[in-house]
Order: C-alpha cells, then structure tokens, then sequence
C-alpha cells in the first residue's frame, strides 16, 4: 500500500482506524485494540451512543423514528435503533458499553403487527442485522435462525417480497440474509446448522457473477457497481465481495473464480493516487455523516477495497503456484 494512501487512512475516526491497523497494516493486537477502545468515547461512535434513548432505543423506535410519519417524498431516516445498532456493531464497539441495552429492547417491538423486537420481523434485511445484533448484545435470537432456514427460496437466494407472493429471490435480501447467518455461525461455531442455506445463497451470487441478472447477463441495477459506504440495506458489489472474504477465511476455502469480473470492476474504479471514490450517498436523516458525499475520495470505501484485493491476490497467487494456504 502506498505510503501517503496509509497515512491518509490511518488518520481516520476510531471506527474506521483499527479496522485499517488490523486489517491492511498488521498492527500488533495491543494497537489495534487500543484504537478500538476509543469507538466508544471518541468521533462517531461516541456520537451514536450520546443519542440512546433510556428505554434503550434510538430515535423512539425500532426500525423507524417513533415521530417518523411514511411519505412517498420523504427518504427514510437512518437514526432508529436497528440501524444504530448495526453501526455501532459494525464499528467494533464493546457490547458491554451498551450493557442492559438487549434487555431493554425485550419490551420494544417492531413497527410491523407490534411483533417483539428480539424475535425478528418478516422483512429478510431487518431479520438479519436483528440477528447479528442480537448474537452480538447476547440476546436470544435463535428463532430468527430457524426463520431464515425456512424462508429460503427455491432457487438458493431471499427475498424482503417474500409476503407478496414473490418465489425469485432478490441481490439485497440474499446477501444480508448470508451476512446474518455468518455471523451466527462465528458467533456459536455451529456451521453444521447453517452450512446448507449458506451454500445455497452463496450459489446464486456466484452463478451471476455477483451483479448480473441470470436471464439477460445485464447488470440488476445501477448501484450495484457504485462503490458506496455506508450502503445501508442496499447492494453492491464489494459489499458482496468483502461477505466472500469473511466466508472464505471462516470456511478456509479458496475464492471463486466466477467472482472475478467483479473483482477487476473494484479493481478498476481506483483512482491514480491510489484511493476509491464514493460512489453515492443515500438521502435520509442520520446522527451523524460516516463517510464523504459522494464523488470524493472514501476512506471507507478505499479501506473496503483494499481488504478485499489483499485478500483476493493472495489467495489466487497461492491457488496458481500450487500453495496450499489457510485462507
């Protein structure tokens, strides 16, 4: 990695910078860790968390701010509990900050039919960042487990429409639906009871090169190729790249080579001096910005990028020269 590319990550919030210690500089644990301590008091972690509500929640609701009315002109906001959990989570925040915050939300329940926050919703996304919340603040989550075992559609994937009738899964309920159950898997070290619907979710990424409908080999949407962060509930292709990575080291297997031309699409959006753009940024009001507007250079994305490339050179180098590697 190019030197100014590093000091220019390394200067970046606590959420991001041990993340960038960790994962693309090798720091000791003693370095990363410390950094990572720092979410919790410092930047945009800290900034999330001085919004909790007492009863626990974030903005009055669980999926959307309780003052919140639906309009059709109106972007969803991002600044309910659900979402700030997932940050604060992804973010690599203690849950023993939040301590008592999954006990609390045992009496808040969804906006959908009243139904209880910790046994999950019928929509596939919200099912899988409450999963791997709950895995995360030690709640009892299992159920949504079994859920996603028996909303898996015919052909391997998810999908959020599944309550319309819809039986063809769709990029963005499959690929958070897989995220959630890796995450059950590393959190409780049962593979053996979500290997299957993994497998099969995993299939219908790769069998359209993680970006292609099967049926005309056309790109599904036009953000599918825009390199954004956060994406929030939506699809993209390093998002699905960076869930191949994490599998792939979990699983100790070797990257796929159907995922290739997605991989030279990332590949090739880097700029010349070495970092990534942001490809867009989603309307809707949040506590706090992440990452930059969109069209300007990305720590978030660059870090993103850079892992997954790291990763995908060295496992193919190794498959190529006939190494066997521990991924």
């Amino acid at each position: 990695m190019d030197g100014k590319v590093e000091a220019w990550l390394v200067d970046a919030d606590p959420a991001l910078r041990w993340q960038v210690e960790r994962d693309l500089l090798g720091a000791p644990p003693a370095v990363w860790e410390a950094t990572r301590a720092r979410v919790a008091t410092e930047g945009i972690g800290a900034e999330l968390l001085s919004h909790q509500d007492p009863e626990g929640t974030w903005a009055g609701g669980a999926f959307f701010p309780s003052s919140w009315e639906f309009r059709e002109d109106e972007p969803q906001p991002w600044t309910a509990t659900t979402w700030v959990l997932k940050d604060l989570r992804e973010w690599g925040l203690d849950a023993r900050v939040v301590h008592g915050t999954a006990e609390k939300l045992d009496k808040v329940v969804w906006e959908y039919d009243d139904l209880p926050y910790w046994q999950g919703e019928v929509d596939c996304c919200i099912n899988s960042w409450t999963l791997s919340n709950g895995l995360w603040l030690g709640a009892d989550v299992d159920g949504i487990v079994t859920w996603f075992l028996g909303h898996q559609l015919p052909d391997g994937g998810w999908n959020c429409e599944w309550t319309d009738g819809s039986d063809r899964s769709s990029f963005h309920s499959t690929l958070n639906a897989l995220i959630g159950l890796l995450d059950y898997q590393l959190a409780t070290g049962d593979a053996d009871r979500v290997r299957d619907a993994r497998r099969r979710g995993e299939e219908y990424l790769l069998a359209r090169s993680l970006f292609r409908r099967l049926s005309t080999g056309e790109p599904f949407s036009e953000h599918a190729l825009s390199l954004a962060h956060p994406r929030r509930a939506y699809y993209n292709i390093l998002a699905a790249a960076d869930y191949f990575r994490a599998a792939g080291i979990a699983d100790g297997t070797a990257p796929d080579e159907r995922m290739s031309e997605a991989i030279e699409i990332i590949r090739g959006k880097r700029q010349p001096e070495g970092t990534w753009l942001q490809g867009h940024r989603l309307a809707g009001a949040v506590w706090a910005h992440v990452d930059v507007p969109a069209g300007e250079p990305s720590k978030w994305v660059t870090f993103h990028a850079l892992r997954v490339l790291g990763w995908w050179d060295r496992e193919r180098s190794s498959l190529e020269s006939g190494e066997v590697t521990d991924c």
